[in-house]
Protein backbone atom coordinates (compact mmCIF):
# COMPACT_ATOMS: atom_id res chain seq x y z
CA UNK A 1 0.00 0.00 0.00
CA UNK A 2 1.44 3.27 -0.85
CA UNK A 3 0.46 6.75 0.82
CA UNK A 4 -2.11 8.62 -0.67
CA UNK A 5 -1.98 11.99 0.52
CA UNK A 6 -1.56 14.05 3.84
CA UNK A 7 -5.23 15.43 4.70
CA UNK A 8 -4.30 17.74 7.47
CA UNK A 9 -2.46 19.21 10.61
CA UNK A 10 -4.14 19.59 13.91
CA UNK A 11 -3.53 22.51 16.30
CA UNK A 12 -5.35 22.80 19.60
CA UNK A 13 -6.39 26.45 21.11
CA UNK A 14 -8.15 27.92 23.49
CA UNK A 15 -9.59 30.72 21.55
CA UNK A 16 -11.16 29.39 18.86
CA UNK A 17 -11.92 32.40 17.17
CA UNK A 18 -8.85 34.70 17.77
CA UNK A 19 -7.01 31.48 15.79
CA UNK A 20 -9.59 31.70 13.05
CA UNK A 21 -8.77 35.42 12.23
CA UNK A 22 -5.49 35.24 12.33
CA UNK A 23 -5.16 31.88 9.84
CA UNK A 24 -7.75 33.56 7.58
CA UNK A 25 -5.45 36.71 7.49
CA UNK A 26 -2.41 34.64 6.68
CA UNK A 27 -4.61 33.63 4.03
CA UNK A 28 -6.23 30.74 4.79
CA UNK A 29 -9.85 29.70 3.69
CA UNK A 30 -12.60 28.50 6.47
CA UNK A 31 -13.83 25.35 5.01
CA UNK A 32 -16.54 24.94 8.17
CA UNK A 33 -16.97 24.19 11.59
CA UNK A 34 -18.20 21.93 13.80
CA UNK A 35 -18.68 20.35 17.26
CA UNK A 36 -17.39 17.09 17.21
CA UNK A 37 -18.05 14.79 20.81
CA UNK A 38 -19.31 10.99 21.52
CA UNK A 39 -17.79 8.16 22.11
CA UNK A 40 -17.15 7.25 18.89
CA UNK A 41 -14.61 10.42 18.85
CA UNK A 42 -13.24 9.85 22.20
CA UNK A 43 -12.33 5.84 21.05
CA UNK A 44 -10.24 7.54 18.00
CA UNK A 45 -8.19 10.20 20.35
CA UNK A 46 -8.29 7.92 22.95
CA UNK A 47 -9.40 10.61 25.66
CA UNK A 48 -12.96 8.84 26.29
CA UNK A 49 -15.64 11.03 26.64
CA UNK A 50 -15.14 14.73 24.79
CA UNK A 51 -16.42 17.50 23.54
CA UNK A 52 -14.32 19.75 21.02
CA UNK A 53 -15.19 22.74 18.58
CA UNK A 54 -13.24 22.30 15.40
CA UNK A 55 -12.78 25.00 12.69
CA UNK A 56 -11.06 23.12 9.02
CA UNK A 57 -9.05 26.05 7.13
CA UNK A 58 -7.46 25.02 4.00
CA UNK A 59 -4.87 26.51 1.55
CA UNK A 60 -6.26 28.96 -1.19
CA UNK A 61 -4.87 26.09 -3.88
CA UNK A 62 -6.86 23.38 -1.69
CA UNK A 63 -4.38 20.56 -1.07
CA UNK A 64 -3.66 21.48 2.21
CA UNK A 65 -5.90 21.91 5.40
CA UNK A 66 -5.27 22.98 9.21
CA UNK A 67 -7.81 21.63 11.79
CA UNK A 68 -7.96 23.71 14.92
CA UNK A 69 -9.24 22.70 18.05
CA UNK A 70 -11.13 23.61 20.63
CA UNK A 71 -11.03 20.79 23.56
CA UNK A 72 -14.12 21.78 26.00
CA UNK A 73 -14.14 18.22 27.68
CA UNK A 74 -11.66 16.92 28.73
CA UNK A 75 -9.20 19.93 29.85
CA UNK A 76 -5.95 21.20 27.87
CA UNK A 77 -2.96 19.06 29.61
CA UNK A 78 -0.10 20.87 28.63
CA UNK A 79 0.88 23.88 25.85
CA UNK A 80 4.10 25.07 24.03
CA UNK A 81 3.55 28.61 24.18
CA UNK A 82 7.18 29.34 25.14
CA UNK A 83 8.96 26.16 23.45
CA UNK A 84 11.66 26.93 21.80
CA UNK A 85 12.18 26.59 17.73
CA UNK A 86 14.87 23.16 18.91
CA UNK A 87 11.78 21.44 20.98
CA UNK A 88 10.81 18.21 20.33
CA UNK A 89 8.04 16.93 18.78
CA UNK A 90 5.70 18.61 16.44
CA UNK A 91 6.29 22.69 16.31
CA UNK A 92 5.38 24.38 13.60
CA UNK A 93 3.84 24.95 10.22
CA UNK A 94 5.45 26.53 7.54
CA UNK A 95 3.59 28.42 4.68
CA UNK A 96 4.48 29.88 1.26
CA UNK A 97 3.15 33.79 0.96
CA UNK A 98 3.75 36.36 -1.58
CA UNK A 99 5.44 38.65 0.20
CA UNK A 100 6.81 37.70 3.88
CA UNK A 101 7.21 42.10 4.72
CA UNK A 102 3.34 42.54 3.82
CA UNK A 103 2.28 39.33 5.32
CA UNK A 104 4.24 40.03 8.62
CA UNK A 105 2.72 43.57 9.04
CA UNK A 106 -0.78 42.39 8.41
CA UNK A 107 -0.35 39.34 11.37
CA UNK A 108 1.34 42.17 13.48
CA UNK A 109 -2.38 43.65 14.27
CA UNK A 110 -3.37 40.29 15.13
CA UNK A 111 -0.19 39.84 17.84
CA UNK A 112 1.98 37.87 15.36
CA UNK A 113 5.72 38.63 16.60
CA UNK A 114 9.06 38.04 14.40
CA UNK A 115 10.99 35.25 16.48
CA UNK A 116 14.36 35.47 14.72
CA UNK A 117 15.11 37.83 11.99
CA UNK A 118 14.10 37.39 8.65
CA UNK A 119 16.78 35.53 6.62
CA UNK A 120 18.18 35.03 3.05
CA UNK A 121 18.53 31.20 1.96
CA UNK A 122 20.49 31.14 -1.66
CA UNK A 123 18.55 32.55 -3.88
CA UNK A 124 16.02 30.66 -3.42
CA UNK A 125 13.76 32.11 -0.23
CA UNK A 126 13.00 34.62 2.41
CA UNK A 127 12.40 32.64 5.22
CA UNK A 128 11.09 34.14 8.79
CA UNK A 129 9.33 32.25 12.10
CA UNK A 130 6.74 34.54 13.62
CA UNK A 131 4.47 33.68 16.97
CA UNK A 132 1.14 33.79 16.54
CA UNK A 133 -1.95 33.42 18.80
CA UNK A 134 -1.23 31.27 22.29
CA UNK A 135 2.34 31.41 20.74
CA UNK A 136 1.97 28.97 18.07
CA UNK A 137 4.97 28.80 15.97
CA UNK A 138 4.30 29.45 12.39
CA UNK A 139 7.05 29.41 9.64
CA UNK A 140 6.74 32.31 6.40
CA UNK A 141 8.79 31.26 3.10
CA UNK A 142 8.72 34.01 -0.01
CA UNK A 143 10.17 32.35 -3.10
CA UNK A 144 12.65 34.45 -4.82
CA UNK A 145 13.25 34.47 -8.28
Amino acid sequence: MALKRMDNIGIVVEDLGAAVDFFRELGLELEGRATIEGEWAGRVTGLGDQHVEIAMMRTPDGHSRLELSRFLTPDVVADHWNAPVNSLGYLRAMFTVDDIDDTRERLRARGAQLVGEVVRYQDAYRLCYIRGPEGLLIGLAEELG
